[in-house]
């Protein structure tokens, strides 16, 4: 038989064999360059070889526990054999994807499967990720409504898109990219601010994480339905962003439905309804909102996306769902999020440095604040006067390389570390968080060691980079 790479053909695996170690010097050169020097900074810059489920793999077969999902991308974990086939079947069927003018079978099936979920909406938009599932909602309460402001929360994070930037909590996402759409921030959980601000009579939506992202906070009990009765009779729509949020992560299918009666008039979701391999966005709505967006033959491509419905994207949300359903996933997320905050709650009485866990389900947040002994508080003093947020990432590096656990801190200047893991961890890797966990704790509070000499470089990396 003939070698392939005689022939000229491609052969990714000797590509990969052949340049795959030149990964960091690469991306410095070709793509963007502060990613490997933050790596080399904080000693990530690992080669891992391979992935299965909530682990990696070096090339000296270490394994590593993942507890970030690719920030909740992976769902499912890496490579679930049920989505795997499914991908290989749709590439096998030779399907005429994606001519734009017929009406292929798997969006529907996917878009009837996922409105089960959501018994209340009636249609669903295709596109390709988070940002832009929240650019479509955007757009369509605005056309729906006739009106053009969007209120969005403090702190909230919807994409970095300029629409979905417009929407975003966060001044360090923001800046210098203006003029951005001129949208409005109120409190999260402050329905005085939502009702002054409606009665203005030009806001077509708030837009709102259940939890956020950054900092892991909750909307307060009673104040999604609330809001909801305020907007509505303002004429407004709540959209509710669930692409991180969504699709079991909090211990229901929708972080939402923590809370009776509410209905949102739009849903986003995205990053696990992919299972980790095609990108995938649905912006999910009432029939009357699309009915008015897309009000005759004139307008059927007012909104469209060229990769939408795409017909690898379709046959993985499709496996995705089949697997949420026939593994009980959700039900899962319940019990071993609940194992696992319960465990390190009770370590908040233990350690000075820690205050608060909080979230839901596979969806937790670690703070730190402030300790009471002299020697720790003149350590901390220290770490906050250089930039806040280094107490957090001094955390987060042991437990990569001494305890083999990827974490990250939840946003940037904040000491919150995020737990997103795959939603198919075990007892086991709650088991080897938690333990990891109170040795770095301990570490910590010992007040010396390796753990505050790293410290003490971070300190001297943030004060250069003023």
């Amino acid at each position: 038989m003939t070698d392939p790479a005689q022939k000229g053909e491609f052969d990714l695996g000797a590509l990969l064999a052949e340049r795959g170690a030149e990964r960091y010097e690469l991306h410095t050169k070709h793509l963007n360059h502060q990613l490997p020097r933050m790596l080399h900074t904080i000693g990530f810059d690992k080669v891992y070889e391979r992935a299965e489920g909530a682990h990696f793999w070096d090339a000296d077969g270490n394994d590593y526990l993942d507890m970030l999902a690719g920030f909740g991308v992976m769902g499912l974990g890496r490579h679930h054999p049920v989505v795997r086939k499914a991908l290989h079947d749709v590439l096998d069927a030779s399907l005429a994807d994606l001519t734009r003018f017929d009406c292929q079978p798997l969006p529907g099936l996917l878009a009837e499967r996922l409105l089960t979920h959501s018994p209340h909406l009636d249609r669903v938009f295709f596109g390709n990720s988070g940002t832009e599932a929240v650019e479509t909602a955007l757009k369509f309460a605005r056309y729906a409504t006739g009106k053009p402001r969007i209120l969005y929360c403090a702190h909230a994070f919807h994409g970095l898109t300029t629409g979905s930037l417009s929407v975003n909590g966060e001044d360090g996402f923001r800046d210098g990219f203006a003029p951005l759409l001129p949208d409005t921030a109120v409190p999260l959980g402050d329905l005085d601010a939502l009702a002054r601000e409606l009665k203005k009579g030009d806001v077509a939506a708030l837009i709102v994480e259940p939890i956020q992202g950054k900092g892991v906070h909750e909307t307060p009990p009673g104040y999604l339905r609330a809001a909801q009765e305020l907007l509505h009779k303002h004429k407004a729509l709540l959209i509710a962003d669930e692409v991180q949020t969504g699709l079991g992560r909090t211990g229901d299918f929708y972080a939402y439905q923590h809370e009776e009666g509410v209905e949102p008039d739009l849903v986003c979701v995205a990053k696990a309804l992919s299972g980790g391999y095609v990108p995938v966005g649905a912006t999910l709505g009432r029939d009357w909102i699309f009915k008015k967006v897309y009000s005759s033959m004139d307008r059927v491509l007012v909104h469209s996306a060229s990769f939408g419905s795409n017909a690898q994207a379709m046959a993985a949300g499709l496996a995705v769902l089949s697997v949420m359903e026939n593994e009980q996933i959700v039900a899962q997320v319940r019990a071993t999020g609940e194992q696992l905050k319960t465990r390190l709650a009770a370590l908040v009485d233990k350690y000075e440095l820690l205050s608060d866990v909080r979230g839901r389900g596979l969806m937790i947040g670690i703070e730190f604040g402030r300790p009471k002994s002299l020697k720790l508080r003149s350590r901390w003093t220290m770490l906050q006067a250089a930039r806040k947020g280094l107490f957090a990432q001094m955390v987060v590096v042991p437990l990569l390389q001494r305890h083999r656990i990827l974490t990250q801190v939840s946003g940037d200047h904040l000491e919150v570390i995020k737990l997103i893991p795959p939603l198919v961890v075990d007892e086991g890797d709650v088991d080897r968080f938690v333990e990891a966990f109170t040795a770095v704790m301990d570490d910590a509070h010992s007040g010396g060691g390796l753990m505050w000499d790293f410290g003490k470089t971070l300190v001297k990396q943030a004060v250069a980079n003023r």
